[in-house]
C-alpha cells in the first residue's frame, strides 16, 4: 500500500474527524464511562480535530486519511487508524514517527494511555516494544471538562 506520511494540514480537518469517530467506537465501546460515550459525537470529534491538526501527522494516499498519530511533549497522544488500513503496516509508520517526533524533541521516554479493555491496541504496542506499566485513571478531555477513563499506562525508551 503506498502511503505517504505529512503534517496535517486546516483542509484535513474533516476526513481526521470522519477517520477518528469510528476507530475511536471501534477502540473505546465498552470500555469507557457512557457520559463519555454520549458526548463524543461526529461533531465532537472536529472539535478535537481541530484540536490536534497543529500536532498530528497524517498518512495518506491518493485518495483518503489512513490514519493519524498526535504528539504532546513525551506523550504519544493519539494514534487511529482506518479500518481499512489495518494490517498495511501504517500503523507501525505512524507509531515509529511518533515516537521519533518525541525522541527529536530530547525526550528519551514516551509514554501513552490505552484504555484498559482495548486488547487490539495493547498488543499492537506490545509487540513495537511498549512496556505496561499498569492501571491509571486517565482524564479524558471533553467540551464540558475531563472524565476519568480506566487505562492502562505504556512507556517506551526512544532515541533517534
Amino acid at each position: 500500500m503506498g502511503f505517504e506520511l505529512r503534517p496535517a494540514t486546516t483542509d484535513d480537518i474533516p476526513a481526521l474527524a470522519a477517520l477518528w469517530y469510528p476507530a475511536w467506537r471501534d477502540g473505546h465501546l465498552g470500555g469507557v464511562p457512557d457520559k463519555l460515550v454520549a458526548l463524543r459525537t461526529p461533531d465532537d470529534f472536529v472539535r478535537r480535530a481541530t484540536d490536534v491538526q497543529p500536532y498530528a501527522l497524517v498518512a495518506a494516499d491518493a485518495d483518503a486519511l489512513l490514519g493519524f498519530v498526535a504528539v504532546k511533549d513525551d506523550e504519544l497522544d493519539q494514534l487511529f487508524v482506518a479500518a481499512e488500513a489495518r494490517g498495511t503496516g501504517v500503523a507501525g509508520d505512524l507509531l515509529h514517527a511518533g515516537e521519533q517526533l518525541i525522541a527529536g524533541a530530547g525526550h528519551e521516554r514516551a509514554w501513552l494511555a490505552v484504555v484498559a479493555t482495548n486488547a487490539r491496541a495493547r498488543r499492537f504496542y506490545e509487540r513495537h516494544g511498549w512496556v505496561d506499566e499498569g492501571d491509571f485513571l486517565f482524564p479524558a478531555d471533553t467540551a464540558d471538562g475531563t472524565i476519568d477513563v480506566p487505562c492502562r499506562r505504556y512507556a517506551k525508551t526512544v532515541s533517534l
